[in-house]
């Protein structure tokens, strides 16, 4: 674990410190002196301020070798020394996820509410695409190092056996679970729970329930009706009909959902907006100069600038996450800040009509994106480029020049593949797939996928 990761003190390592900090002679705030830490750690510590999210390991091992104890004796063993390390299959996601986080500080107190009110049960956020619910995720564990599982339709990551497997790797190698590596879920939780001290808690994240693929019946994932006491799952999916709910508890398990488009969170979604344009403005050193340079060319003062890019987002992460790049980058320097796209869904239909795709349709980059949906699983250049019977250079330059902020890039067995980025541009280019009634790309796209697979067959 690194001295930078959140730990807290056990309900006996409180009274420990209390009788050492007395036994030594100290007063807090001298103790805090000698040991290079703020008096409000200690009081942290000792359970006199409140911490929900603990505090990091290096003031803990300061004032251990103060007062001549372990580390151990104010944190509980296990959890001084357990790896509480991020999944590696999520850690470049969470990363990613969390860099240019903002605000989003009432989902969490709301979360943290409700984990303080009842035993265990089930926490749901629910948004839009693009309203930031895996960012809120990935922000949570990265702050408790959770147990979690991020549901990828387009990396064909969302299935129930794949959750399981990992979800059971990680409780295992977390609490050390002897005789657990065929265990179910159900069975994994309450092996934890007998393991959890007093007011100790287990949070599982799982993000994107939407986005799992599953047989009808069943809860998805195959998500437990019961949960013992201790634990928690922090969930995140679209809005869905009751007919697609499909988590259904036993009577007495509590059940929550925060639905972000709520009323009652306008202004708390507002002002997360608009911290996070302010961020990109004034702190985030790719964009910030170039975004400066042309909100001054147009003489519009910040005010302006972020309340009117706050409204043509729709509250939604996603639109600014493609926009400001954009306008930094240089891709709106004929337009003012009236003219830019209002919302995410004209964002996408603006691109396409500037790349010129609307007026030319068949252009190879289109025929790009047509065979990343329909393929639906990360794929490498050299197969993009035979099932488009063209040269596999030229795919290159589509994929790294003009879609590269769409799509994702990872290795697969060795290889460089591609899939595209968020679901919020999966549903724009199916809704094209929808109106190709006269074109026809997608049914060639179609032929030409059959074809390749079958040559490789042959």
């Amino acid at each position: 674990m690194r001295d930078s990761d959140k730990v807290q003190s056990s309900a006996k390592g409180k009274e420990y410190l209390r009788e050492q900090i007395k036994e030594k002679g100290f007063t807090q705030e001298k103790l805090a002196q000698v040991a290079k830490v703020s008096t409000d750690t200690i009081k942290r510590l000792l359970g006199t301020k409140d911490c929900p999210n603990g505090v990091e390991r290096w003031p803990v091992t300061n004032i251990a070798k103060a007062l001549g104890i372990e580390p151990t004796d104010i944190v509980d063993p296990k959890d001084w020394n357990a790896d509480n390390s991020l999944p590696p299959e999520f850690e470049s996601l969470i990363a990613e996820k969390i860099k240019t986080f903002c605000g989003r500080q009432f989902v969490f107190k709301a979360f943290q509410q409700f984990i303080t009110e009842n035993p265990c049960g089930y926490f749901t956020i629910i948004g839009d695409a693009g309203m930031g619910k895996s960012s809120i995720v990935a922000k949570y564990v990265s702050e408790h190092k959770s147990p979690c599982y991020f549901n990828i339709l387009v990396e064909g990551r969302n299935r129930p056996e794949l959750f399981l497997k990992s979800i059971r790797q990680q409780l295992i190698d977390r609490y050390q679970l002897p005789n657990s590596e065929n265990a179910d879920l159900p069975t994994l939780l309450a092996k934890v729970a007998e393991k959890l001290t007093l007011g100790e808690r287990l949070v599982i994240a799982i993000d994107a329930l939407d986005e799992v693929a599953q047989e009808a019946g069943e809860n998805l994932l195959h998500l437990p009706t019961t949960l013992p006491d201790g634990v928690y799952f922090l969930l995140t999916r679209r809005p869905y009909s009751l007919g697609r709910k499909r988590l259904s508890v036993s009577p007495g398990v509590p059940v929550k959902e925060l639905d972000l488009r709520d009323n009652k969170y306008v202004n708390y979604n507002q002002d997360d907006i608009k911290e996070y344009i302010r961020f990109v403005l004034n702190t985030d050193s790719d964009y910030k100069d170039r975004l400066r340079n042309w909100i001054q060319n147009r003489s519009i003062p910040d005010t302006t600038f972020v309340e009117q890019m706050a409204d043509k987002s729709e509250n939604n992460f996603m639109y600014l996450r493609y926009v400001l790049p954009a306008i930094a980058k240089g891709d709106y320097n004929d337009l003012s800040l009236k003219q830019l796209p209002d919302g995410l869904q004209e964002y996408y239909q603006n691109h396409w009509v500037r790349m010129g795709l609307e007026a030319k349709p068949g252009q190879l980059m289109e025929i790009v994106l047509y065979i990343l949906l329909e393929i639906a699983t990360p794929i490498p250049c050299e197969m993009i480029a035979g099932i488009a019977g063209v040269d596999e250079c030229d795919v290159a330059q589509v994929l790294e020049d003009e879609w590269v902020e769409y799509l994702k890039k990872q290795q697969v067995e060795g290889e460089i593949c591609y899939t595209i980025y968020h679901a919020s541009f999966l549903d724009f280019l199916k809704a094209k797939r929808e109106m190709d009634s006269k074109r026809k790309i997608f049914k060639t796209v179609n032929q030409r996928i059959v074809e390749y697979l079958e040559q490789g067959m042959a």
